[in-house]
């Protein structure tokens, strides 16, 4: 019972933070606002800390196979997402629901509709509220759920009344409000921390703010109640303060339940809203729509419509103010502007002068400018000459490798066809002397000497190439679109479409020279040119440029 009061205080009232209430009187207005700020620069690292404890009861919930339990641990659960996210809360009132009807118990049934009611209220669906509730016949709601029964009976017409446009609908649902206050009263015990709260709330409404500060202060001096607890008993204090016009110490109790709300992660609340409504009458602007804005914030963010539609209407006010402020600035500016035209004539002769003597400094600069700017043009042509003889050097030193590379590969070739030339000449020789004319006219024939020593041939072309640009095959299908890679068949050697390239690279560009070299026809090495030129990543016809450029570093 004693939860669900509280919880009605919580939407009536605010929290306050962690401490004594004799503290709380010595500290001043301007220490506590202090602390509020400061709490306002770790609001993320509150935020997380009740994101965690939802997170907890939340595993805490999943992990209970017991259907009473589950219901009992979900509506702990909505006591925490309730001020938080009233989506997340109107989600367990429906699960709790579905729960009470599966376990086919009438009084789960009403609690969790309760739930659903209470979400209702506080997202200002006040027609979906009421007929909940009046669904619920009040002989059938057990005892200990009479307080909250009333609480909400009491919130919904309370808010009704705040919010009609009429005085009669507001005298009637005024009365309604009083009568589910007094209600309250009846049900819980006089000794209690929710009586206490409720009947300070019955005086302050009733005109009678002296008596509800005395029976809170008593209350507080004779029992040890929880910091939570202090916090809701000052929000009521400082509503007794508000009707005493007392507005000094009023101001302490809304900085120290604001600091309470923001610790606790409490996004559905009223006293930083006050808060900065106080400030705001006290021309503390720039507070005062900062802390508005995180008042809005928080309301949207927990979906309390309620809240926003409050807060919605003091945006206005703060509007004007700024309005004011704005034009108190264009007259202090327009006094400004005077003085600065003043010194603007002064400032404005004292440029004639300065002008003058600049434009003779400024004719020195630029003939100093064109001779710098003669001087940059020869050094861009010298670096430019520079970068071609550079260039020019390296085709010149890889000509000379290529060349001796070559030439002394070329003298061992030449040396080995001698060889063969011999050994064939000495093979034939003895066939024809020892009268072996059909065998020798059938090897004069055959081409598979010829094929052979072509095959050697490229081999030895292959090795020789790929020893001056070893790394030819990666940079080549480097200029290949992806998936178009050409891979030999043997690592060291090369395909005829490589071979075509690697002639290219050697400068021999020139398609009848590379097809007598490989031995196709001019068309086959064109075809093979056309179809790897289709293949390039970037532009088709600048692929043979780009192979120029291969182990150039």
């Amino acid at each position: 019972m004693i939860r669900y009061i509280i919880r009605l205080a919580m939407n009536i009232l605010c929290l306050l933070p962690a401490m004594t209430a004799a503290a709380a009187a010595d500290m001043s207005a301007d220490s506590l606002m202090r602390q509020l700020y400061e709490v306002l620069s770790n609001r993320d690292s509150y935020t997380q800390i009740k994101e965690d404890r939802l997170r907890h009861l939340r595993l805490a919930a999943d992990a209970t196979t017991d259907m009473h339990a589950r219901f009992d641990s979900l509506g702990r659960l909505m006591d925490e997402y309730y001020p938080f996210n009233s989506d997340s809360a109107y989600a367990i009132s429906v699960e709790r629901e579905r729960i009470a009807r599966q376990l086919g118990d009438s009084v789960l049934l009403i609690n969790a509709r309760m739930n659903r009611a209470n979400v209702y209220n506080a997202t200002a669906m006040y027609k979906e509220t009421l007929e909940l509730m009046d669904s619920i016949p009040g002989e059938s709601v057990p005892d200990y759920l009479r307080p909250y029964y009333f609480y909400i009976k009491r919130t919904v017409y309370g808010r009704l009344a705040d919010f009609a446009a009429f005085e009669p609908e507001r005298r009637h649902y005024q009365h309604l409000t009083n009568l589910y206050r007094d209600s309250l009263l009846t049900v819980n015990d006089p000794s209690s921390l929710p009586y206490a709260i409720i009947k300070a709330d019955k005086l302050n409404t009733s005109g009678h703010p002296a008596e509800a500060l005395a029976l809170l202060d008593r209350f507080l001096a004779e029992n040890e109640v929880s910091e939570h607890d202090r916090a809701i008993c000052a929000w009521s204090q400082s509503e007794s303060h508000l009707l005493l016009g007392d507005n000094d110490s009023r101001k302490k109790d809304l900085i120290i339940s604001s600091i309470a709300d923001l610790k606790s992660s409490v996004r559905e609340y009223v006293s930083l809203r006050h808060l900065a409504l106080l400030l705001y009458t006290e021309g503390d602007l720039e507070k005062a729509y900062e802390l508005m804005s995180v008042a809005v914030d928080d309301a949207a963010k927990c979906n309390a419509r309620q809240r926003i539609v409050e807060l919605s209407a003091f945006y206005p006010m703060i509007n004007d103010i700024y309005i004011e402020k704005i034009q108190s600035q264009k007259k202090s500016l327009s006094r400004t502007i005077v003085i600065i035209t003043v010194m603007t004539t002064i400032l404005l002769a004292l440029l004639i002068y300065t002008r003058k003597q600049m434009r003779k400094v400024a004719e020195a600069r630029k003939e100093l400018q064109e001779a710098y700017g003669q001087l940059n043009d020869l050094n861009l042509e010298l670096q430019e000459s520079n970068k071609k003889l550079h260039e020019a050097n390296r085709d010149i030193l890889e000509i000379s490798e290529m060349k001796e590379v070559y030439i002394g590969r070329y003298m061992d070739q030449c040396l080995a066809y001698i060889d063969k030339l011999d050994s064939y000449r000495k093979s034939a020789a003895k066939l024809l002397n020892s009268g072996k004319a059909e065998e020798l006219k059938k090897t004069l024939k055959s081409a598979a000497p010829i094929d052979n020593e072509l095959k050697a041939f490229y081999d030895q072309f292959d090795k020789t190439f790929l020893s001056l640009f070893p790394s030819f095959v990666e940079e080549f299908n480097r200029l290949l679109a992806p998936g178009e890679a050409i891979i030999p068949k043997k690592e060291g050697t090369l395909t005829t479409e490589l071979r075509i390239f690697a002639l290219i690279r050697l400068g021999i560009t020139d398609s009848d020279r590379i097809a007598k070299f490989l031995r196709y026809s001019l068309t086959t090495i064109y075809n093979y040119r056309t179809k790897v030129r289709n293949k390039a990543r970037g532009e088709r016809n600048l692929l043979e440029q780009e192979v120029l450029g291969i182990g150039r570093g």
